[in-house]
C-alpha cells in the first residue's frame, strides 16, 4: 500500500457555496438588468425630481436663486402666497414617430413637473417683487413689506 503524502484534504468553507450563489444571483440576468435599471434611475442627469435653490435675506428683501439649466422661461411659474414662494417647472414634450412602411404613427407625451416651496421669514410687498431668468438661473428679488411702527406712550 502506498500512501500519497501530497494529497490534500478538501477544505471546508461554510460560506463558500452561499457566496458563490450570491455572486451568480447579482451578476447574471435578470437581476443584473434590474439593478442596472435602478442605478440608471438614481444617477440619471435628466432626473427631473428637483432643482437647487439658494435663499438669502437682507434687511430690505428676500433673494431666491434657482438653478434651472435647460429649462425655458415659459415653463416656469412663480406664485407668492403670504410668506411663501412656490416655483413650479412644468415641461410637456410630444414625440411623434411615423412609420411610412406600415402607414402608422405613434404619439407619446411626457409631462415633467417639479415644485419647490420656500418659506420666508417675513411677508413681502408683492407689488414690488420681480424675477429675472438668464442662462438657466432664476433670480427672485422680493422686497419685505414694511409694517406700521407704533410708538409707545406712557400712561
Amino acid at each position: 500500500m502506498s500512501k500519497k503524502s501530497n494529497e490534500e484534504k478538501p477544505t471546508y468553507e461554510p460560506f463558500g457555496n452561499l457566496m458563490k450563489s450570491m455572486h451568480q444571483f447579482f451578476h447574471e440576468r435578470p437581476v443584473k438588468g434590474i439593478l442596472e435599471t435602478m442605478d440608471e434611475f438614481f444617477t440619471s442627469p435628466n432626473l427631473f425630481s428637483g432643482f437647487p435653490v439658494q435663499y438669502d435675506e437682507t434687511k430690505d428683501e428676500h433673494i431666491i436663486q434657482a438653478k434651472l439649466p435647460g429649462v425655458k422661461k415659459e415653463d416656469v411659474t412663480i406664485e407668492i402666497l403670504q410668506s411663501y414662494v412656490t416655483i413650479t417647472v412644468e415641461n410637456y414634450e410630444m414625440e411623434i414617430m411615423e412609420d411610412s412602411v406600415h402607414n402608422s404613427s405613434f404619439k407619446k407625451q411626457h409631462v415633467r413637473k417639479s415644485t419647490k416651496t420656500i418659506p420666508l421669514s417675513s411677508p413681502i410687498d408683492e407689488s414690488k417683487a420681480n424675477a429675472s431668468y438668464k442662462n438657466g438661473l432664476l433670480v427672485l428679488r422680493l422686497p419685505k413689506r414694511k409694517g406700521k411702527n407704533i410708538t409707545i406712550v406712557e400712561d
